[in-house]
């Protein structure tokens, strides 16, 4: 093929897989140091190292209901026809600090959660019993160690709660705040710059002119950050002025553990980022085999290497790509494990042509019905399409051989809006 005037054109470069560049990323991106934080700001981060049990639970032999503390023996053959009559000598509540022991042929009132006094063997509930003045009727024998939590049963003490790399949810906080543990160490939440770069583009809420367009990309991707487990800073769109550009990354690096931009990074003759960055020779700009998304850029800069990931202008195509990018390199810094996202699978809906060589990655949702998980695409194809991104709740991934699946085929999904999975 030649050019027009008869120049020969230069072989375009193969594109690059998807697998291999997110390797590109991951091998140049360190973890962030961890250190001990308090438990309610460790939600959604992963711990630094094995978290063991610095106490057994229960901690103490105590009652699993409101009722009697007794001798299992003294109530063994208790029935309706023949309740067996004990008397009650004392009462213990939770949180009470006197210990009783337990005279056998007698009986403790005793409330749910507070400890067994010594000589108990078993607890017989309110329902089971009927207290006449100094005395109760055990109308039902219990089993022996019925209703007593017995220490240790649960978690014993050295026990492995949480493995390395494991996110720290709502179920997690609540049990390592019954051990005890008020703070746990993780890597702290990576600081995350947001910048989109247009001329055109303009704040959401300040009145559009007749070429503009509000700059939806820098809410989308920051709001991304934050799902994500990061600290998101959003910086106000820079025009396409390679001097603004610069100056704009240059005040912002000191407070960024990441810097993620949108736009600029094509072949256009307005490509700001890709100019200001490209004359560093630490950003590397390639195109990817995947669509949308196939122009890229990933590397450091700053003083202290700060990775910066250059993600293409179109909305759609710089939400796929931080998913499929930034998300890992998210995860590698605060020390998540496994870095990678996990696909399901799920039965799609509809029949899909893709191209061959590109991964596609088609916007969709998952439902679930009797019939199992289905999924269908939602939305166009077009990378603009906002309105269909937002109605979806997964990506399709076909692979790069793949050019067509039919109704009812089994496809891979990645599920959105599922920060630790």
């Amino acid at each position: 093929m030649t050019r027009f005037g008869g120049m020969p054109a230069e072989a375009a470069p193969p594109l690059l897989p998807v697998e291999d560049y997110l390797d590109r990323i991951l091998d140049r991106i360190e973890p962030m140091q961890p250190f001990e934080h308090p438990l309610m700001d460790a939600i959604g981060l992963p711990v630094a190292e094995d978290v063991l049990a610095p106490v057994s639970l229960p901690v103490f032999d105590n009652s699993g209901m409101d009722g009697y503390a007794v001798a299992f023996r003294d109530v063994a053959e208790a029935t309706e026809e023949r309740p067996v009559h004990l008397p009650v000598v004392g009462e213990i509540a939770a949180g009470q600090t006197t210990i009783f022991t337990l005279t056998p042929g007698t009986a403790v009132r005793i409330m749910t959660g507070a400890p067994v006094p010594e000589g108990c063997t078993a607890v017989v509930p309110f329902e089971w019993a009927e207290e006449v003045g100094r005395e109760v009727l055990v109308r039902r024998g219990p089993d022996e160690g019925q209703h007593i939590r017995f220490a240790g049963e649960e978690v014993q003490k050295g026990d492995l709660l949480m493995r390395r790399g494991e996110v720290i949810g709502t179920r997690q906080v609540g049990l390592l705040a019954a051990l005890g543990l008020g703070r746990v160490p993780t890597s702290p939440r990576p600081r995350v710059v947001v910048m989109s770069t247009g001329s055109e583009l303009v704040e959401p809420g300040k009145p559009l002119g007749r070429d503009s367009i509000y700059d939806a990309n820098s809410y989308l991707l920051a709001a991304a950050v934050r799902a994500h487990g990061g600290i998101a800073y959003r910086v106000v769109a820079t025009s396409d002025d390679p001097s603004a550009f610069s100056e704009a990354l240059s005040d912002q690096l000191v407070r960024a553990d990441l810097v993620v931009t949108s736009g600029g990074v094509s072949k256009g003759t307005h490509d700001v980022v890709k100019e200001v960055l490209s004359e560093l020779g630490t950003v590397d700009f390639l195109e990817v085999a995947m669509q949308p998304g196939k122009p890229q850029g990933f590397g450091l800069v700053g003083e202290d290497q700060t990775p910066i990931f250059t993600l293409p202008g179109n909305p759609v195509s710089a939400y796929v790509s931080f998913e499929m990018f930034v998300v890992p390199a998210l995860h590698k810094l605060i020390g998540r494990e496994p870095v990678g996202r996990s696909l399901t699978t799920a039965t799609v809906t509809t029949p899909l042509r893709s191209m061959r060589g590109k991964q596609q990655l088609v916007r969709a949702r998952v439902e679930l019905d009797a019939e199992g998980v289905r999924v269908t695409p939602v939305g166009g194809a077009g990378s603009h399409l906002v309105a269909g991104l937002a109605q979806a709740d997964a990506l399709i991934v076909l692979a790069e051989g793949v050019t067509r699946v039919d109704q009812g085929d089994l496809v891979p999904v990645l599920l959105l809006d599922r920060p630790v999975g």
